[in-house]
């Protein structure tokens, strides 16, 4: 399948359809599946070619690669400046259901997020509620973030990676012991890079790998 320009993968699924030069016909064939992608906090404060003063460059552009090498269509977007989470979500939410409506499995969609883009997709699953969507949350679960952000439910596939040295980032197990809606997979994988919050930074298949996996609906 012929693959399109970065910057034509935004989230703006009726211009996705209509503009891109895929036909409605192949974009929703049954064998095609679909990745969402939320990038991390640093990248809405700062261009690209900023490097984190601790974690150096974000590889965002390298980690789509990496999905699209491996035959996903992804959907993913630079973010405005102080993006505000919910909302963001809301309208994420409204772009699946078209797909959804459109006659993609929800097995086949994919919504992965890190850091800030990993409330986002949180966000995302509580609103959705549909069981049978994939997830991949990286990086971005505390424990008090059941005090401060209490009406998160996970609901789906839900997969969590987090990193050993990362304070940002911890097992989300009570987050999903507190969640309301159905999850009909859950998997959790901590790395050991010793990079802290920056391993999330990096286009490494430490956490690409097992998100590819999910998202082709490998749940061991």
């Amino acid at each position: 399948m012929k693959q399109l320009p970065k910057l034509f993968f935004t989230f703006l699924l009726i211009m996705f359809f209509g503009c891109t030069g895929f036909s409605q016909e192949k974009a929703i064939a049954s064998d095609q599946r679909y990745i969402f992608f939320f990038h991390n906090g640093f990248i809405e404060q700062n261009d690209l070619s900023v490097a984190h003063p601790e974690y150096g460059k974000a590889e965002y552009n390298e980690i789509l690669d990496s999905y699209r090498k491996d035959n996903f269509i992804v959907f993913s977007e630079i973010r405005k400046k102080d993006t505000d989470v919910h909302k963001y979500a809301k309208k994420v939410v409204k772009q699946i259901k078209v797909l959804l409506k459109k006659g993609v499995s929800p097995g086949k969609i994919t919504v992965i997020g890190t850091s800030k883009g990993g409330y986002i997709a949180q966000y995302v699953s509580t609103y959705l509620a549909n069981p049978e969507v994939n997830f991949v949350f990286i990086g971005c679960f505390r424990d008090v973030d059941i005090e401060e952000w209490p009406d998160i439910n996970f609901c789906g596939n839900i997969l969590t990676i987090y990193e050993q040295s990362d304070v940002l980032g911890v097992s989300a197990i009570r987050r999903k012991e507190t969640s309301k809606l159905k999850v009909n997979h859950f998997k959790e994988i901590e790395l050991y890079t010793n990079l802290k919050h920056g391993f999330l930074y990096k286009a490494s298949d430490g956490w690409i790998a097992p998100s590819k996996k999910w998202a082709n609906g490998n749940y061991e």
